[in-house]
Parts: structure tokens; C-alpha cells; sequence
């Protein structure tokens, strides 16, 4: 059982998320933006996070960025789910420090795939 770290503005898109990996075996817990993503990546030391790009304040690139330059949060893999489905978002979420980039609507073999790669890494 991995714990997960789900950070999306989206109330109904944590609940969605939470429950298809909840079903999976996985403990879940949430961030509703990015500075809140950064407080409980480093509190709860997650062993993924499946990261919202498109938030108020900080968006997932921006926090994903900080959270690859942190030393408490480096070694968390992340994973990008969003509705940015051009090729320059995903090449631009890679180079931020992703391993995987899933868009929304989310295919559920696509992101559990995604989530057990990460967590195998």
C-alpha cells in the first residue's frame, strides 16, 4: 500500500481520484493547491503525487519545480493529471522534474499504470 498525495483545486476531482485509488489499495491524503502540496509533501512524506497543473496561486509546474529542489521532497516521484493535453505541456511537465504526465478525463488503467511505475522506481 503506497500512500498518495492528490493536490488539485477541484473538490469533486479529490473525491474522484481519492475513491479510484482508495479501490486500488492505496491510503490517500490532499492538498488543495500548491503551497499546501509543499507543507504536506514535506509533513507526510508521500511515495507519489499526483499533481494538478492548472491551480490558483502556484500552479503543479511551479510546485513541482520547488519540490524537486528540496531536499525533504526531492525523491517524491510526481505524476501530472490534467486537462493541458498539448504536447508542449506535457514536455514542458517532464522537464519539470515528472514521471508521467495522464490527462483528464482519467483513464484509470493509464493512471494506475502511471502510479505503480512511480512508486517501483
Amino acid at each position: 500500500m503506497a500512500k498518495v498525495l492528490i493536490v488539485d483545486d477541484s473538490p469533486a476531482q479529490i473525491l474522484n481520484l481519492s475513491n479510484l485509488i482508495e479501490n486500488w489499495g492505496h491510503y490517500v491524503i490532499s492538498a488543495e493547491n500548491g503551497d499546501e502540496a509543499l507543507q504536506v509533501a514535506r509533513e507526510e512524506s508521500p511515495d507519489v503525487i499526483l499533481m494538478d497543473v492548472v491551480m490558483p496561486g502556484m500552479s503543479g509546474f511551479q510546485a513541482t519545480r520547488k519540490l524537486s529542489k528540496d531536499l525533504a521532497t526531492c525523491r517524491i516521484p510526481v505524476i501530472f493529471v490534467s486537462t493541458k493535453d498539448g504536447e508542449a505541456d506535457r514536455i514542458w511537465g517532464m522537464r519539470q522534474g515528472a514521471t508521467a504526465y495522464v490527462t483528464k478525463p482519467v483513464n484509470p488503467e493509464k493512471l494506475l499504470s502511471a502510479i505503480s511505475a512511480a512508486i517501483a522506481a
